[in-house]
């Protein structure tokens, strides 16, 4: 057996991440620095280091060097390792810190212990290989979603989209409200709750629908999800439409298309117009799909309603040949021109439009709280999904909301924010600069077109290390001959002493930017 001293990090941290390497990169020996050999069993001699005193138990040094040379193929399946106490000796350590090595190795199912026969590398796929094998499914990579994140855990960024202004928010109440649900809560005892959701809140959304949506349903019908991704999952999983065509507006909310194309189906994107989807496009070039997923209320990310017109001849579509209208109301009656209009499932009389909201936008995203009103003919099919695969979130959370919806606090709530935010949107557009022009008002956004020759994602790119958050308008579009260069500008979290500033630098990022 060789015995050598190996090469070590100078940096402890590096060091530490060497072990995970099975290698050491650096460029200094190390005297408390010892190492020895393992037969790979063709003859290959591969070395462990080990580093002490350090952070890293020496047993788990041993275990982290020889399970990452199984995993990465260095120890084929079948090897012999030494003996506890050969490999001891070897590394001058004591045979009980082999042994936990070993027994932890052995626990993890990449080694078998074979009595006086001797210790072996399991019979296991190294994890380079599986990693190949995935590769080699060529699965679907979808960029444009990672043009909506952002720093997760962290405060709302100037013109960030989709978060409530937080410095509004009756915290003092809500917080009343989350206390005295924690205790109801706790002296409830231990149960299994309903995973369609608690009666108390599914209650007080139909009847908040019924007023203020013009949304008739009974509790039975309303299915508490995980917010506005949990909702569009329950309802794909209880429609089985795997295969079919889907409609997605065009522009539309990209992981909307993303969670159909991931669902299985094939999109179709229809234009829309002044009234919204141009619903005899829909019909023209997929008059056989299975699904349209539509907007009503405020399309994402232009802000038009559907006209009605256009709502009975989408509905007509539907009932004529069985397919299913998912509505997201995703801002529900949070409309800054006026009153909002009904929610298109006021109007359905055949039992083809499933209805969902959340309330991301109107309380908070962190309450991952939304929620989906099923036609009555596919609440067993529903309740099935919600029960075996998307139960309802958590139950403190809904009894707080529940109450906040009860004692009327919600309505209250969404009144102050409609004057706020329309104060915040006109504080917005008097900043920017006049030459590069405002098309309009989508939801709670300014959408702000770029001049020519301008890059919307890289302008938002630019302004993200900033410390800006706009959004950029082409991924919403999924035919790149169709895209618009701009921006989304969220005004809900932009305050007085600071709107002059961040469009001062917005404007500077987009100069920039921009072509001379």
């Amino acid at each position: 057996m060789n015995v050598f001293l190996p090469m070590v990090s100078q940096n402890p941290l590096e060091a530490v991440a060497d072990i995970h390497r099975g290698q050491s990169d650096g460029s200094r020996k190390d005297p408390r620095t010892t190492g020895s050999v393992v037969p790979s069993g063709v003859g290959t001699m591969l070395p462990i280091p080990l580093y002490r005193p350090g952070s890293v138990a020496v047993s788990e040094q041993i275990r982290l060097w020889i399970s990452s040379a199984i995993r990465d193929g260095r120890l084929a399946a079948g090897a012999r390792l030494p003996s506890w106490r050969d490999l001891a000796v070897q590394l001058g350590v004591a045979r009980g810190t082999v042994r936990v090595a070993y027994e932890r190795l052995a626990d993890e199912q990449l080694i078998v212990a074979c009595g006086p026969a001797g210790t072996f590398v399991a019979d296991c796929i190294p994890v380079a290989t599986a990693v190949g094998a995935v590769e080699a499914l060529n699965l679907p990579t979808h960029p444009v979603v990672s043009d909506l994140r952002l720093t997760y855990d962290a405060n709302p960024r100037p013109f960030q989209m989709g978060v409530p202004a937080h410095d509004a928010f009756p915290i003092a109440v809500w917080s009343r409200l989350v206390a005295r649900s924690a205790r109801t809560v706790a002296d409830h005892g231990v149960y299994n709750p309903d995973p369609q959701g608690e009666l108390l809140l599914r209650r007080e959304i139909a009847a908040h629908l019924s007023i203020a949506r013009g949304v008739r349903c009974t509790a039975d019908q309303i299915f508490v999800t995980n917010g506005h991704a949990g909702a569009l999952g329950l309802v794909l999983r209880a429609l089985d439409v795997r295969g079919e065509k889907a409609w997605v507006e065009e522009p539309g909310y990209p992981a909307t298309r993303v969670a159909l194309e991931l669902s299985g189906l094939t999109c179709h994107p229809v234009p829309v117009d002044d009234e919204g989807l141009v619903v005899q496009d829909g019909i023209s070039s997929a008059g056989d799909a299975a699904l349209a997923v539509v907007t009503s209320g405020q399309q994402a990310p232009l802000g038009m309603a559907l006209s009605l017109p256009r709502r009975h001849k989408l509905l007509q579509w539907a009932a004529r040949t069985s397919a299913w209208i998912i509505d997201d109301d995703y801002l529900s009656e949070l409309q800054l021109r006026g009153r909002a209009a009904p929610a298109l499932a006021s109007l359905d009389s055949h039992g083809r439009v499933i209805h969902f909201g959340s309330f991301s936008k109107t309380i908070n995203p962190a309450l991952r709280l939304g929620f989906v009103v099923a036609p009555a003919s596919l609440v067993p099919a529903f309740t099935n999904i919600a029960t075996a695969l998307c139960p309802a979130s958590a139950v403190a959370t809904q009894h707080s909301v529940a109450e906040f919806l009860r004692e009327g606090h919600y309505l209250r709530h969404l009144r102050r924010m409609k004057r706020l935010y329309v104060h915040r949107r006109d504080a917005v557009k008097s900043a920017l600069d006049g030459r590069i022009p405002v098309e309009a008002m989508a939801g709670l956004a300014l959408i702000l077109r770029l001049p020519g020759g301008a890059h919307d994602r890289e302008v938002a790119r630019h302004a993200a290390a900033a410390g800006l958050a706009p959004v950029a308008l082409s991924p919403w579009y999924s035919r790149p001959d169709h895209r618009h260069q701009g921006l989304l500008l969220g005004i809900t979290n932009i305050t007085e002493d600071k709107v002059v500033d961040h469009c001062a630098l917005l404007n500077k990022l987009i100069h920039q930017e921009t072509p001379q």
